[in-house]
């Protein structure tokens, strides 16, 4: 594989990867309602669940240090194809199964290069937009509380 060949495909990947995170963040509604709106919906066979299960959460202190078993998240998965050939597959914290099941048949629609764009366009981006503004309101929250703390040194200490 040429170095051409293979920047094209991890630059696929890191895409998908990045459309995955937002569709697992994303609300079941925005999800349902994205599939009942798509227009020429292809039939969907189920592979596998969705299911839900326990994974374990490892952290680490300062996060440079040893790893530890921090404890168990429940995590909801399904695996779905498309009849176009297109499988799909999504993960998401929590037990909520209609809305895995929908981010796998948007993530199928998203891997067929001739749907990619309006998956991307109407409903990746919208629900990207709303989680920015979240994300950004509550880091401004934050900011609002943040207190800085500084040492003076004075004369008589030197």
């Amino acid at each position: 594989m040429t170095q051409e060949m293979e920047g094209a495909a991890s630059d696929h990947q890191a895409a998908r990867k990045s459309a995955m995170a937002v569709l697992a963040r994303a609300e079941a509604g925005e999800l349902r309602s994205a599939w009942d709106a798509w227009p020429d919906r292809p039939d969907v066979r189920p592979i596998r669940g969705p299911e839900t299960g326990l994974v374990m959460v490892r952290g680490r202190i300062g996060g440079g240090g040893a790893p530890f078993n921090l404890g168990e998240a429940t995590v909801t998965r399904a695996t779905v194809e498309l009849s176009n050939g297109h499988v799909g597959h999504a993960h998401a914290l929590g037990t909520d199964k209609d809305k895995v099941r929908h981010a796998a048949i948007i993530d199928a629609l998203w891997q067929d290069e001739a749907m990619r764009a309006a998956v991307e366009e109407k409903i990746v981006a919208p629900i990207r937009r709303r989680l920015d503004r979240q994300d950004g309101k509550r880091r401004d929250e934050t900011a609002a509380t943040r207190v800085d703390f500084f040492t003076m040194v004075r004369g008589e200490d030197e």
